[in-house]
């Protein structure tokens, strides 16, 4: 029987998302599918937000993905794009988490040098690429897609590889990665140097009377 298995990849962003799939058999690419959603003509970012959550249940539930691999946010000097970008990703992850899908992130310096062998590589030529390695007959107008495509044969090319990036198992390993590191000693006490708790008010209160 050969072995087989579904990647979605996923280029998160808060005016398109776009998205590929790839299926891997016998440790070969097969194109499946990219598309994108286009969200530009939506004002309000919680609606943008919704679609974003439900365009990935949908692909997951219609495609069933073994694996998902999601271009992480990068670092600029805009702190409102990052918020975004930040919270699209978040969206996109959420979907795939309450499915129990394995997430792993990729920074886009990642992405195009898995594709391109260069970090700062153009879309145009991550989409050429592409093109030329999954026998694409074109390319789509926006290249948002092939982004998301790219995603997913960075995750193929890295398969196996020990470090890749933040991976993610489902919503046990994200929260146990992500939650901040308990204080040496034990659990923090209400009596923090920094912080005032309940019962020093009602002290201060009774010192005052």
């Amino acid at each position: 029987m050969a072995n087989e298995k579904i990647i979605l990849g996923i280029d998160p962003g808060t005016t398109i998302m776009g998205f590929g799939l790839i299926k891997v058999v016998n440790k070969k690419m097969e194109f499946v599918q990219m598309n994108e959603l286009l969200l530009q003509k939506y004002n309000d970012p919680y609606t943008k937000l919704k679609l974003i959550f439900e365009r990935t249940i949908e692909l997951i539930d219609t495609y069933h993905p073994d694996e998902i691999a999601i271009e992480a946010p990068f670092f600029g000097k805009n702190v409102q794009s990052m918020l975004k970008l930040g919270r699209a990703q978040g969206v996109a992850m959420a979907a795939g988490l309450s499915r129990e899908i394995p997430i792993t992130e990729y920074l886009p310096k990642k992405i195009k040098m898995a594709i391109t062998g260069n970090g700062n590589a153009s879309k145009e030529q991550v989409a050429k690429m592409l093109q030329s390695v999954l026998g694409l007959k074109s390319l789509p107008k926006n290249l948002d897609s092939t982004d998301g495509l790219a995603a997913a044969v960075c995750h193929f090319y890295n398969d196996g590889r020990i470090e890749v990036g933040k991976s993610y198992s489902g919503w046990d390993a994200f929260v146990k990665q992500n939650s901040p590191p308990a204080p040496k000693g034990g659990v923090q006490s209400s009596r923090s140097k920094k912080g005032i708790s309940a019962s020093d008010i009602v002290d201060l209160r009774k010192k005052k009377s």
